[in-house]
């Protein structure tokens, strides 16, 4: 069985909305399903891993044709501030200089639903063609970005053939869209758009508990989770940091920055010289100056080490070596359905997770559901310091480690049991 899979993410980009349908791709035909990948032949990636190649099947078909991205003129303005937008990072609005602003203001009443759209209309010419000639009767549209959803709306209208949406993330909920300066009547286009989808498609796949009951809200088509999960990856070194390195994988965005646990690590480094002692705060991703200034004056300065991005395997390596793991989310309702893909590959790696997020966040109940680690609200400075506190003791002891349970449900492999499953039954 042949399905037509569209996608704006795919090696060499770099990410975590790369890995979800690398991984897919990667255990579909073990299902009896011949995966067709449709992407970009000219994309403008904002993170590039080279590593990620190595990964696809060679017999796989890949069918590439030419985007139009106005990023590239947005270049000409300002090239730093253009990519930092293209990463997701926002600074906070009392923090973004005037070139960002307009940026912000074009990207979100210009380009709706995002900057990809001038791909939809060449993506449904070219793919009527090679569905007709091939005969082809499921496509899987996959996004952000959310035009790729509309090439799949166009195409099932237009070809008759069975529709599967993949939602990595929220559209109209998710946390930078209220960044993004928007006018009354281009938050009711993006609305617009996203019921069009959603009651179009013949079934919806979400990452998320709670961004299947909002969807649930907004349209009767049926709506299955299949959240991110992990794949067993070799790595050189398992080799435990002889310091008490606290990571964070992935990236930083301005709004995630939880002020009391920059605190509460500086009056650890305080009270506790044997702290001081071992203590790096290791940060790898990009992250953005909101955050680095914010830990900075937090007198964080002399444990901190920024890395930047690095390859996917160079990522899992460091995961594995790191005492404590820290996952960070935005402080705010809209993020409560966030399941980052790093929360997998973090439970996997059996150290602890020390979780940060919003009040009933999706997060606590897949580490509640595992035991793999422990969950706070921002505000929450002195569980969050002593849960440090105790994690450093059984590090000095020579006991710090992470008992998960359950997990193997999360793996790429039964997961995409789950996704073949489905596909069958549209």
């Amino acid at each position: 069985m042949k399905v037509l899979i569209i996608t704006y993410y795919w090696p060499p980009a770099g990410g975590p909305g790369v890995q979800r349908w690398l991984k897919f791709v990667k255990y579909l035909r073990e299902f009896d399903i011949e995966p067709v990948l449709y992407i970009p032949e000219n994309p403008t990636y904002p993170l590039h891993d080279e590593s990620l190649v190595s990964e696809i099947d060679e017999e796989i078909t890949i069918l590439k044709h030419p985007i139009f991205e106005p990023y590239s003129f947005a270049r000409f303005f300002s090239r730093k501030e253009t990519k930092t937008i293209s990463k997701g990072i926002i600074s906070d609005t009392e923090r973004q200089s005037w070139i960002q602003k307009v940026l912000l203001y074009i990207r979100g009443n210009f380009f709706i639903p995002d900057a990809r759209k001038f791909w939809v209309t060449p993506s449904v010419k070219y793919l009527e063609k090679y569905i007709s000639n091939h005969k082809i009767q499921t496509i899987i549209t996959t996004g952000p970005p959310h035009s790729v959803h509309l090439i799949g709306e166009k195409l099932k209208k237009q070809t008759g053939v069975k529709w599967l949406a993949d939602f990595r993330d929220p559209w109209t909920t998710i946390g930078y869209q209220s960044k993004l300066k928007l006018t009354k009547s281009s938050q009711q286009k993006h609305k617009n758009l996203e019921k069009e989808v959603l009651d179009t498609a013949n079934h919806i796949i979400v990452t998320s508990f709670r961004t299947q009951e909002e969807f649930r809200e907004i349209t009767n088509t049926n709506v299955s989770v299949i959240t991110n999960g992990y794949d067993i990856e070799k790595v050189e070194s398992d080799v435990l940091d002889s310091i008490f390195t606290i990571s964070h994988i992935g990236s930083l965005l301005s709004g995630r920055n939880p002020k009391k646990l920059w605190k509460a690590l500086f009056e650890l480094t305080h009270e506790y010289p044997d702290f001081a002692d071992v203590f790096r705060l290791q940060l790898v991703g990009a992250v953005s100056e909101d955050v680095l200034m914010s830990i900075k004056e937090a007198g964080l300065s002399d444990f901190l080490i920024v890395k930047g991005y690095v390859a996917h395997a160079e990522a899992i390596k460091i995961q594995r070596s790191s005492q404590v793991l820290v996952l960070i989310e935005i402080d705010s309702e809209d993020t409560r359905c966030i399941i980052p893909g790093k929360l997998f590959e973090y439970m996997v790696s059996q150290r602890p997770i020390l979780a940060l997020g919003p009040k009933d966040a999706d997060v606590s109940r897949l580490l509640k559901e595992t035991n793999a680690g422990t969950f706070f609200e921002y505000h929450e400075y002195e569980e969050i310091k002593n849960q440090i506190l105790d994690y450093f003791k059984s590090f000095q002891e020579g006991e710090l480690a992470s008992q998960v349970l359950d997990i193997k449900k999360y793996s790429r492999r039964e997961l995409t049991r789950k996704l073949a499953d489905l596909i069958k039954t549209l």
